[in-house]
């Protein structure tokens, strides 16, 4: 009966792991994405090797990140043709619609609230890069000694590609509150619910191991 008592400890073990929050730690910093049909996919380069041809579109993200496979990709359907429909051609000179999203407020850094996202056309010399084009349009950008992209806007104030800890930093109003302590940030049970539950079934089979040895 051991084998079988086993098994049973194994997968209700492997149960509590899996609902166990990870607790991964993530960056907070702008993604560069590239939009390529009609749909968005991280930029291999960053913004300021990156040159464009004229009616391209380029967008940034601002989100808390584990990875680029985890990061958040701008939020927006809108095209070249909608972006820089009122901004004519110009000879010598391209076009390319560059699509701003501030993520979150519960994204943002301290108490800082983020702008609405917002889309721009940038008419730029042909050989420009992404960064100057989002210079053109979007200032003050801020940048490290590293040259990582910081700000887009002034937003954020402060900050650049920081570590959050896997615990969520939650403010009022943000996600992760659920009024009654009972559930996760989605709604769903807690891990304290679902551990609850796996340990009264641990107890039982312990229980139920006694019983038979007892008897045997």
């Amino acid at each position: 009966m051991a084998a079988p008592v086993a098994a049973v400890l194994t997968a209700v073990l492997a149960v509590l792991l899996a609902a166990a929050p990870a607790g991964a730690a993530g960056y907070r910093y702008w993604s560069f994405w590239e939009r390529e049909d009609n749909a968005w996919r991280y930029a291999s380069q960053g913004p300021s090797l990156t040159r464009p041809a004229d009616g391209s579109v380029q967008g940034f993200r601002f989100s808390v990140s584990e990875d680029s496979k985890d990061a958040a990709k701008p939020r927006g359907e809108a095209g070249f043709g909608t972006v820089c429909a009122d901004t004519p051609a110009e000879k010598g000179r391209k076009r390319l619609a560059l699509v701003l999203d501030f993520g979150t407020p519960a994204d943002a850094p301290g108490r800082e609230s983020p702008p609405r996202p917002r889309t721009v056309c940038a008419r730029v010399p042909a050989d420009a890069t992404t960064a100057e084009a989002l210079a053109a349009v979007a200032r003050p950008l801020r940048y490290d000694s590293k040259a990582l992209l910081c700000a887009i806007a002034g937003y954020p104030k402060s900050g650049c590609g920081e570590q959050v800890s896997g615990e969520a930093e939650h403010e009022p109003g943000t996600r992760g509150e659920t009024g009654d302590g009972s559930g996760d940030e989605d709604g769903g049970p807690s891990f304290g619910l679902i551990g609850g539950g796996a340990l009264v079934v641990l107890v039982a089979v312990a229980a139920g191991v006694q019983a038979k040895r007892r008897r045997g």
